[in-house]
């Protein structure tokens, strides 16, 4: 039987996606793309903008002209199965909290279900799902639910597994990692987790996804310090500017920010950090804009992920005034991803001569590979024989258009 699975949106999809193939491969399915004509197609929606639902809309049509039998999964689909049901050659919208009853449903095997299989080099490990926050232009709480915590003997067991099997990174993944274990009984928190993990695993990288600064504590930031948690923080900001943040409903200032994100590059200046950035949103102007691109400036920023303003049924933002136009949204986008250009570039030209350590990803050509640093660069290097997963060092000697260069070294 052959099955394909596409998956739109973030690393928790990716995640969930890795599951479903790895227990379809154990029994026996073989997984293949598009073109090789499966037989079914397994979609994994997103839902993040109206962006994301077209693009699911599409992967479904495309994977049904294929004659494919497609079950549709994830937050697109989650909030709107009747339309998507309605789809010719869709034949099932399983709900995101039931995504793995879909390996059930193609194999009526009833056994339980593995976590620990990632076609990746870096596999996620999710440990918690949904979100209890309510920013205003934000649908996936309505597609997640509220915050679920996987419980740290199971997060434990995946690690040891991902440790046996030969990986040396995990991602730490979640809607909203920073709320981990609020909802247990009794309550833990995120930095409870990684202690668990550092004592009782020998895993060489442990990465944390996307936080958010308001659940950054001392504790957490003096983790971070740990030689095996990667040098490494992704921390939204959306704006820079207080009112907008308001009505984002985000619970912090930019001021909150800065002092955050100074705190921990006191403590571990080669750090990278990333974040988040909303352009044009409802009553943002040029004054409001101009405060977001100056704060981002400032900062030691690493990189941005950068999105235009999406308004989503079904939210606060979507009732809201002062709406900007396609055309401003797309001319702050490219001053912003101008800015995000230089950010990376100043932050990578940094890197030169200094000695990284990073997993490697994948073979390209002849002796070279690509691997991401600890710092969560992409770099190249010699391959000398090494295979993917492994933990190597490279001493950077440039930088070739996105990615960095070096050679390897060895470390005693």
């Amino acid at each position: 039987m052959k099955v394909s699975i596409l998956t739109l949106g973030c690393k928790v999809n990716q995640s969930e996606s890795s599951v479903i193939e790895g227990n379809l491969r154990k029994l026996g399915y073989s997984i293949v793309s598009l073109s090789e004509r499966p037989d079914y197609s397994i979609i994994n929606t997103c839902t993040v903008t109206s962006k994301s639902d077209y693009q699911s809309r599409q992967l479904i049509r495309r994977s049904a002209r294929t004659g494919a039998k497609v079950i549709v999964t994830g937050c697109y689909s989650q909030l709107r199965p009747e339309e998507i049901i309605k789809i010719e050659g869709v034949i099932a919208v399983v709900d995101n909290s039931n995504k793995y009853n879909i390996i059930d449903l193609l194999t009526n095997n009833l056994s339980s279900v593995a976590l620990s299989y990632s076609n990746r080099s870096r596999p996620y490990v999710k440990i918690q799902d949904g979100c209890n926050n309510s920013c205003t232009y934000c649908i996936v709480p309505k597609a997640r639910g509220r915050s679920k915590s996987i419980d740290i003997i199971e997060v434990l067991k995946q690690a040891c597994e991902f440790e046996s099997a030969g990986y040396n990174e995990i991602v730490l993944t979640g809607i909203d990692i920073g709320s981990y274990g609020y909802d247990l009984k009794p309550k833990v928190k995120l930095s409870e987790l990684i202690k668990t993990l550092l004592l009782k695993t020998r895993i060489k990288r442990i990465r944390l996804s996307s936080i958010e600064i308001k659940e950054l504590d001392t504790e957490l930031i003096e983790l971070l310090q740990e030689q095996r948690i990667c040098k490494h923080m992704h921390l939204p900001l959306q704006s820079g500017d207080d009112n907008i943040l308001k009505l984002m409903n985000r619970m912090y200032t930019s001021k909150e920010y800065i002092s955050v994100v100074e705190r921990i590059v006191k403590k571990i200046p080669e750090i990278s950090i990333g974040t988040d950035v909303i352009v044009g949103f409802p009553g943002e102007g040029e004054k409001e804009f101009i405060k977001t691109k100056n704060l981002i400036d400032s900062l030691p920023i690493s990189y941005m992920h950068i999105f235009p303003f999406s308004s989503r049924p079904n939210t606060l933002a979507y009732k809201m005034n002062n709406l900007n136009d396609f055309s401003v949204k797309r001319k702050r986008f490219r001053i912003m991803n101008a800015l995000n250009i230089k950010k990376k570039k100043d932050y990578m030209s940094s890197q030169i001569n200094r000695i990284l350590d990073v997993i490697l990803e994948e073979h390209i050509i002849d002796n070279l590979s690509l691997g991401t640093s600890s710092n969560y660069l992409k770099v190249k290097f010699p391959s000398n024989g090494y295979s993917k997963r492994s933990q190597v060092f490279v001493r950077v000697s440039g930088i070739e258009e996105d990615k960095l260069r070096g050679n390897l070294v060895e470390i005693a």
